[in-house]
């Protein structure tokens, strides 16, 4: 079923659960060197993959018992047969680190840098990717290193691992590691049989094929990755049993981890991105080795396509939702995804501007570049839908907009997978546009979608929740073109006195200025843009605007553009405290040099807004029931 295009006032929409790609494993005993919580390490979505063209039409019968090796997600790239031969082992901007003793005993309780991504990567063994390849070229020193270093891990990590958290978590990417290693012996030694002195590693691949099979994740992109790695030993030792297992989960998972209107389970733009790369292999993997992947894979592919298209914002990137760094749209040719990620430069341009999905996301924009550039159309994302889930943040309700040719209003981002106060503080809805309740920091609500209505030059959405007991929320939104602004009225009730703020996150380039009490400007200096945000009266008298901008106590006004890359970045706050609270704002972006100015009127039970943005005149209907509508 497709995305739905235009939702009628009163609908409720459907909601689906969503899961994670990466399993916050649980188990009796636990060995976490980092001497932190358990991780959510999982293979990061940002790191630079191929895209893959669409899959072909199969018109012969494959080749059978082919596995192709799936390279090392870029980890072995820091990693060089220099740094190999010295064992040391480097992963994202840590410093290289020696791990070994320079002959291949490695010590693999060592996490010096206390991050769990850095120790499951470094028990995945994709980092030595670079004397793999040159092994399987024939470089016999470097096949001699990478085999004992791998043949060092088995031997300290005996069968089972569970317990040893880093290395239950990269299960999956060592299997691969072995095979590729498996792989490059044959062909770096010319022969056509594993030799005597490596049947080690048949009894490596033996004993994680039992891991594999008793240790399933579940239907999210962490176990269809198991399931691949499983298939690829049935595929490798022509182990039958194993590659129906495998593929028997894969079949059954894809109805899990991609719906019917292409949205994943992850709550995260850039892992389902990822999911579109993982989805494509495994059709690649089950064909090549003989299996049929059947026609579901390939359909909800294609739904996820268009859901990835949809959330691509008019800067190229994904809107950044969930854990997702700041990712570029993947140009993949002959999908939709071609012209949404090279501005529509190629491809074909998409016939759906706004998809509002069950799983809880709305994306939007106001054209794809007919009568403007494609940079220059606004762009806007929007989150309801089930509770939170592990790759999910706490941003019901919360937008993101671009516009002008830039960013307007950002995600706080993904601090990486190191549980401590910041990650803390980026999954928190306080990092995100939405109005919050200081009291209700942990809450995981279910947020409904109770209207919506897409017109030519506007649309409007509404949003329920309950932020705890007696604490509800409603956010109404709506979005205008030409002039491009977003209109957003919060309102919220409590049982006891509560303190309530809008929160409006504004790119880390930004200076604030707060010119009244209704009033706020933000602009880079230089720039030919400018945010206007208006604190507009309505049922309530507006108080002062606050702006918070790279605090640590508390932690606020921030931005992860990467998980190594944090910047202070302003927030305004608008604020109220009481039993109840009326918000209403409104954010423009405008050039710098252009005015900005509103008058309110009353007519009837609606108040009406009168707005001048850069000399063009629009009127906004405020309806005492919520109701927001575009009258001029």
């Amino acid at each position: 079923m497709p995305a739905h295009r235009q939702r009628k006032a009163g609908t409720t929409l459907r909601l689906s659960l969503a899961l994670l790609l990466s399993a916050l494993v649980v188990v009796t005993s636990l060995v976490i060197p980092w001497g932190g919580s358990t991780p959510e390490a999982a293979p990061d979505p940002t790191v630079a993959r191929t895209p893959e063209p669409p899959t072909p039409t199969v018109t012969q019968q494959p080749r059978r018992n082919v596995y192709t090796c799936p390279a090392y997600s870029g980890i072995d790239r820091g990693n060089p047969l220099p740094a190999l031969y010295n064992d040391t082992f480097a992963w994202g901007t840590s410093a290289p680190y020696k791990v070994g003793n320079g002959k291949g005993d490695i010590d693999w309780s060592l996490n010096p840098y206390q991050n769990p991504s850095w120790y499951m990567w470094f028990h995945s063994l994709r980092w030595l990717g670079q004397g793999i390849a040159a092994g399987g070229m024939g470089d016999k020193q470097a096949l001699a290193r990478v085999s004992a270093i791998v043949r060092d891990w088995v031997k300290d990590n005996p069968y089972s691992w569970k317990p040893n958290i880093g290395a239950y978590e990269s299960t999956m990417h060592r299997t691969n590691v072995l095979i590729c290693l498996r792989q490059a012996t044959l062909t770096g030694l010319k022969v056509a049989k594993l030799p005597l002195s490596y049947a080690w590693l048949d009894k490596a691949l033996q004993e994680h094929a039992w891991f594999l099979q008793k240790n399933y994740s579940g239907d999210w992109n962490h176990g269809t990755d198991e399931s691949l790695a499983l298939f690829g030993i049935g595929c490798t030792l022509n182990r039958p049993d194993l590659k129906k297992i495998a593929a028997d989960r894969l079949t059954s998972a894809i109805k899990t981890s991609i719906d019917t209107q292409g949205s994943t389970n992850e709550q995260s733009t850039a892992y389902a991105q990822f999911n579109y790369s993982l989805w494509g292999r495994a059709i690649d993997v089950l064909q090549k080795c003989g299996v049929d992947p059947g026609t579901t894979i390939k359909a909800r592919r294609r739904e996820l396509a268009k859901w990835l298209a949809l959330a691509t914002n008019s800067l190229g990137n994904l809107h950044q939702i969930g854990d997702s760094e700041v990712v570029r749209t993947s140009p993949v040719p002959g999908t939709v995804l071609e012209y949404a990620g090279t501005l529509g430069k190629q491809g074909i341009r998409p016939t759906q501007r706004v998809g509002i999905f069950d799983a809880g996301y709305i994306f939007g924009r106001t054209g794809w570049g007919e009568t403007r550039p494609f940079t220059q159309e606004s762009s806007y994302s929007i989150r309801f839908g089930p509770s939170r889930k592990l790759h999910g943040h706490e941003d019901h309700t919360s937008v993101t907009y671009t516009s002008h040719g830039r960013d307007i209003l950002i995600d706080g981002g993904h601090s990486g997978y190191k549980w401590d106060d910041w990650r803390s503080w980026a999954k928190s809805q306080f990092s995100h546009n939405q109005m919050t309740v200081l009291s209700t920091a942990a809450s995981h609500p279910v947020t409904r979608l109770t209207r919506s209505s897409v017109g030519a030059t506007s649309e409007f959405y509404e949003l329920k929740d309950s932020l705890g007991p007696g604490i509800d929320r409603t956010r109404g939104v709506l979005v205008l073109k030409d002039p491009d602004l977003m209109v957003v009225l919060d309102r919220g009730t409590s049982a006891s006195d509560e303190q309530y703020e809008t929160l409006w996150h504004l790119p880390s380039d930004q200076k604030v200025t707060v010119a009244s009490n209704g009033t706020a400007v933000a602009t880079k200096p230089g720039d030919k843009v400018k945010t206007v945000l208006l604190q507009v009266p309505f049922q309530q008298e507006t108080t002062p605007i606050k702006v918070a901008n790279g605090t640590t106590d508390p932690i606020q006004g921030w931005h992860y553009q990467t998980i190594d890359t944090r910047k202070p970045a302003p927030v305004v706050k608008f604020t109220r405290s009481g039993r109840s609270a009326t918000i209403l704002s409104v954010i423009v972006p405008v050039r710098t040099n252009a005015a900005v100015t509103y008058t309110t009127t009353q007519s009837g039970n609606r108040t009406l807004i009168n707005l001048v943005v850069d000399k063009v005149a629009t009127t906004i209907a405020v309806s005492a029931d919520g109701t927001l509508q575009r009258v001029k």
